[in-house]
């Protein structure tokens, strides 16, 4: 078995919405059916007793070695805790060749499972040792230190609760929400509108207290020292017990409380300034640690936290029992589980030594142990959900508290006898204020029910209704993709609104283009859904990004899929029919909003057959509106686009809108029928969109089709009295639609400049050239820059074979280089003829037409 091209699906895809690894799985004539392999499944539940059944999902039930693969990398993550669920293998039109497709929720965790997977089928085959355990444990572990902590995680999946999409930005805690101008950020329990200059207070304690208490909410009594005598000195001020902690602090670390000899007080000194060189020193208030969460002007969670501690049980060292209880699950090393493990340090052997303890000391039964003062989760103690038993009082001198310091999202320690009272009546106060607080301990309490903080965090960034999206275009198709993109930004930026554009050109913001070359793909989607500047995106969406990640969106408001026709690119990546075609280009339609819109070809079959994929309405359009898929989906009372004469008609039920097609000069005054359906799809589009009729005439009227807004998309010119095209047409599709379109234009002599792309099957190669025989006077054939795989003259060799049959063709000619060939071509022109140029380097053959024109 050969495992290669091995991809990341990041976003919806060929196969399922699930993130996926995808891999190539080569199969030698042994593995077709593991059934003839002699105690290989045998062998394979040893070592992995927990596999599942080893099934195939085709017809016959075969199950290959590339199954059982599929069917571990599942398994392996299932059994480390991931939750996947799908997986699939599908066999390529190479015999012996599968795709073998597993859903990941961790990229590198799915990646490692495929490499572990493997591993253990080489082991049942071999018959040698897979370490099951060591296995299983590197995924957890990997898994656990990528994945998202709790605190984020709740806030994320209250986001996907609502809709609200997602995307990490970077390997740790920080988030996108929505898309856009409409995102927000977070990281870890902060948001983009949390304060710098509050998460700067809330870390110098000496000036939050001073804060607290100019707002009147209770504080210790206390002072910053800046040496251990001078620490000493503060103690006896304030008067024992007293608490020693870092002014610059957090997650409880430096901090000493409850101590009372001078000895104590050094040791705590010495702690606290490793951390920050100025200490605090301040009254001890007697009492339980309660940390309350403050999130907008709302007290949201109340949690009652306990220091770590064991039980005495007469047999069993301290040592011993703190190793019985971090055995639990539920504690880790980090933050990513419930609770986190007691550790044994300097500060818990002190604690101990308090109670006359070492680690070794073995207590009565029953006898509670206190292996640290203070009580944060993240030194191992727990925490009891007080949410309900909050006084008024308390909860709003803690939300007072959070506002002093100005901070949106806010941890409140708090210290007092309970929570039932107001701090005054009992003698509590606040002893500190956090950012970022942690939020596990609400989400799951050691003891009492969690509480919805996540909710509530991502209700102050996003109101009531707002999901944090931007209306979102993909256009797929064989032909038309790129100009329907730049007419459908094109009218919602005759909106007001600021447009991100993805197509083969490049991507652009607010028609300012920020990265060139083909930018179809998921990457440039994602890029543009980053960008703040941006309140609507249209999105070329070529197979080729769809086959190679996945979309760069989870989903889209209108799908536009303009035609698939013969196809184009078949025979790559295992694409090998129109029907495989048309499944690469449904994935946009399947993954159209329940609330939006497929916008479909009525009159290509292939195309007019994803409507049932839709979960959102369904919008048709052709040129003939007696078609019989458009004339029963209008009797059904859904809409559709047609031309009716000298104009494009958008209809549902009665209601009609009309728009003269001399008013649309992209058509030029409806001669040119490929660009009649792209105008048809872009209306349908924006009326998908909710766009002013009035808005979308002075759009299509205000479009230009020229070099410098749709570059290579039928720009026409003038070159001493002949018309001179420059188009971008590469497929046989594209040819059939620009002859269709040069037959209505006048011309004494026709000549072509064309050549091919190696990465087209021979069919397809010769097929352009047959086309043009018949269509054309002079074909000059020239060899591109790329020949993507072919041997030299190759190309040019099946373009010369597709001509040997040509009707009108008399004359023809070979060019290296593609400028040369326009040049030949314009030397021949006279006043009347016609030249169509099938331009390969886009701007740069513009550019050169530019320079001739000039002259």
């Amino acid at each position: 078995m050969d495992v290669s091209r091995i991809r990341v699906l990041r976003g919806p895809n060929l196969w399922s919405r699930h993130t996926s690894i995808e891999a190539i799985v080569s199969c030698a004539d042994t593995e077709l059916s593991i059934a003839t392999m002699t105690g290989f499944e045998a062998r394979l539940r040893e070592r992995f007793p927990q596999i599942g059944f080893l099934e195939s999902n085709e017809k016959d039930g075969v199950v290959s070695m590339a199954h059982a693969l599929e069917i571990a990398a599942l398994g392996l993550q299932s059994e480390a805790g991931c939750p996947v669920t799908f997986s699939r293998t599908v066999p390529t039109v190479e015999s012996g060749v599968y795709q073998v497709i597993v859903e990941y929720t961790e990229e590198e965790v799915g990646k490692l499972a495929f490499e572990l997977a493997q591993a253990l089928c080489r082991a049942a085959v071999t018959d040698t040792p897979f370490d099951l355990a060591g296995s299983l444990a590197r995924l957890q572990e990997l898994d656990e230190d990528i994945r998202l902590g709790p605190s984020t995680g709740s806030i994320v999946h209250a986001a996907v609760v609502r809709g609200i999409p997602f995307r990490r930005l970077t390997g740790g805690s920080m988030v996108q929400f929505g898309w856009g101008s409409r995102q927000r950020r977070i990281q870890a329990a902060e948001t983009n509108h949390t304060s710098a200059i509050a998460e700067s207070i809330a870390q110098d304690k000496e000036l939050t207290k001073k804060l607290l208490n100019a707002a009147g909410v209770p504080v210790p009594q206390g002072r910053v020292v800046s040496d251990a005598e001078e620490a000493w000195a503060a103690a006896q001020e304030i008067g024992s017990p007293v608490v020693l902690k870092p002014r610059d602090g957090n997650q409880g670390k430096g901090v000493a409380v409850n101590i009372t000899a001078r000895e104590q007080v050094l040791a705590a000194f010495e702690v606290a300034s490793q951390i920050c060189s100025e200490v605090i020193v301040e009254r001890y208030l007697p009492g339980h640690d309660y940390r309350l969460l403050v999130v907008g002007k709302h007290l949201v969670a109340a949690a009652r936290r306990d220091p770590p501690q064991v039980i005495g049980d007469g047999l069993h060292t301290i040592r011993q029992l703190v190793d019985q209880v971090n055995s639990d699950p539920l504690r880790g090393e980090g933050h990513a589980t419930s609770l986190t493990k007691i550790r044994f340090d300097a500060i818990a052997m002190a604690t101990l030594a308090k109670q006359n303890y070492n680690a070794d000391s073995i207590p009565q039964q029953g006898v509670r142990v206190i292996l640290r003062n203070n009580a944060n989760l993240s030194t191992g103690g727990t925490a009891t959900d007080v949410t309900d038993d909050v006084h008024p009082d308390l909860a709003a001198c803690a939300v007072a508290a959070a506002q002093m310091v100005g901070l949106d999202i806010c941890g409140v320690d708090v210290v007092c006898n309970n929570v039932h009272q107001a701090l005054e009546e009992q003698e509590g106060g606040v002893v500190e204020v956090n950012a970022a607080p942690g939020l596990r301990m609400h989400i799951s309490p050691s003891y009492g029910k969690g509480r919805a903080v996540g909710e509530a965090i991502i209700s102050t960034m996003f109101t009531d209704g707002d999901n944090g999206r931007i209306p979102l275009v993909a256009v797929a198709g064989t032909n038309g993709k790129t100009t329907t993109v730049r007419l459908i930004a094109h009218l919602l930026g005759r909106k007001g609104l600021r447009v991100g554009m993805t197509n083969s050109d490049g991507v652009y913001i607010e028609q300012q283009r920020i990265d060139t070359g083909d930018c179809s793909g998921p990457r440039s989607a994602r890029n543009v859904l980053m960008h703040p500047d941006v309140d609507a995106a249209v999105f070329e969406t070529a197979r080729g990004g769809i086959l190679r990640e996945g979309l760069g969106f989870d989903r889209c408001d209108v799908a536009v899929v303009t035609n698939i026709g013969m196809g184009d690119h078949l025979g790559l990546s295992y694409i090998s029919t129109v029907d495989d075609l048309a499944v690469v280009k449904r994935v946009i339609v399947e993954n159209v909003a329940p609330s939006g819109h497929a916008v479909l070809n009525a009159a290509d079959p292939m195309v007019a057959s994803m409507a049932k994929s839709s979960p959102g309405s369904v919008t048709f359009f052709a040129h003939d509106h007696h078609h019989p898929l458009m004339t029963t989906h209008r009797a059904q009372g859904h809409r559709v686009v047609y031309q009716d004469g000298a104009a494009i008609v958008a209809a549902q039920g009665k209601q009609e809108h009309r728009l003269a097609l001399k008013d649309i000069p992209l058509t030029r005054n409806g001669t040119i029928g490929f660009q009649v359906e792209n105008a048809m799809a872009a209306i349908a589009a924006a009326w998908a969109l909710n766009l002013d009729w009035d808005l979308i005439r002075a759009g299509l009227a205000g479009f230009v089709n020229d070099a410098a807004t749709a570059p290579g998309r039928f720009n026409v010119f003038d070159y001493r009295g002949a018309t001179l095209i420059a188009d971008y047409g590469h497929n046989p599709d594209a040819i059939l639609a620009l002859v269709k379109a040069i037959d209505t234009m006048p011309a004494k002599r026709r000549s072509v400049v064309i050549s091919g792309a190696g990465d087209r099957r021979d069919i397809d190669i010769r097929h352009q050239t047959e086309i043009l025989g018949d269509a054309f006077d002079e074909v000059i054939l020239y060899q591109d820059q790329c020949q993507r795989g072919r041997a030299d003259g190759e190309v040019l060799g099946l373009l010369r074979q597709g001509l040997k049959n040509a009707r009108r063709t008399t004359a023809t000619e070979e060019i290296n280089g593609e400028f040369l060939a326009i040049d030949t071509a314009l030397s021949h022109l006279s006043p009347g003829d016609l030249c169509l140029i099938l331009v390969d380097q886009v701007e740069e053959a513009l550019e050169h037409i530019a320079k001739r024109l000039a002259e």
